[in-house]
């Protein structure tokens, strides 16, 4: 992977990212010693990505999993705070067959233009509410109670769109060798999560993500 040459370019490099600058010194991590092993991750083989031009930063959750809703409120706070040049997407990993309907969920729902308002009402409804959310009718019970009418919602959860974008998902989180959640692979390269880092902790997984995002951007410039 490429490395700074200097400190001084390191440094200049960071100026770039605010973020990564408040956040670090809280942290109590100095200035670029994000290390490959220890808080972030190379990917074997790196993946194309769906926008070229912009970093792309990737998030694997699934709507079950405990520790991607205790990382859900600062992972959403940090997304409306990236700059135009990242693009941020969500993937959702059903590691078996039963879990799949979740993944369905999420697809059916940005379909409907309705993932911004409902993702979290999904998260909510499975770890406060105790709704499994794996049976249709369920389901569509909850979607219905949230405005959304269940004949459009079946049809679309139904669709061949829908599972169309299940299994491409499933094929990203194959590629990406994707065994725990959550977990965020940054330009195809580099993947890093709140278990990875290596101080353990949902803001200092986001530091990292800084880190790589800067990482990449000076990537791109080289390949200009």
């Amino acid at each position: 992977m490429p490395r700074f040459d200097t400190r001084r370019d390191l440094l200049l490099a960071l100026c770039a990212s605010p973020a990564l600058v408040a956040t670090l010194p809280a942290l109590g991590q100095p200035l670029g010693q994000w290390q490959e092993g220890t808080d972030y991750t190379v990917v074997g083989n790196p993946q194309p990505t769906d926008s070229p031009d912009k970093v792309e930063v990737l998030d694997f959750f699934w709507y079950g999993c405990p520790h991607c809703y205790a990382f859900l409120t600062e992972l959403d706070a940090w997304r409306r705070r990236l700059p135009a040049d990242v693009a941020f997407k969500r993937i959702p990993v059903a590691f078996d067959g039963p879990r799949e309907p979740h993944s369905k969920i999420y697809y059916a729902l940005l379909a409907m233009g309705r993932a911004e308002d409902l993702h979290v009402k999904v998260f909510d409804a499975f770890h406060q509410k105790h709704m499994r959310l794996l049976d249709r009718e369920e389901i569509a019970d909850f979607m219905a109670a949230n405005g959304i009418a269940r004949d459009k919602w079946l049809a679309t959860y139904d669709s061949f769109s829908v599972a169309g974008s299940v299994s491409r998902s499933k094929l990203v989180a194959r590629n990406y060798q994707i065994d725990g959640t959550p977990t965020l692979a940054i330009d195809g390269r580099y993947l890093t999560s709140p278990s990875i880092v290596h101080l353990h902790s949902n803001a200092a997984a986001l530091a990292c993500c800084d880190f790589l995002i800067e990482l990449s951007r000076r990537e791109h410039a080289r390949r200009r």
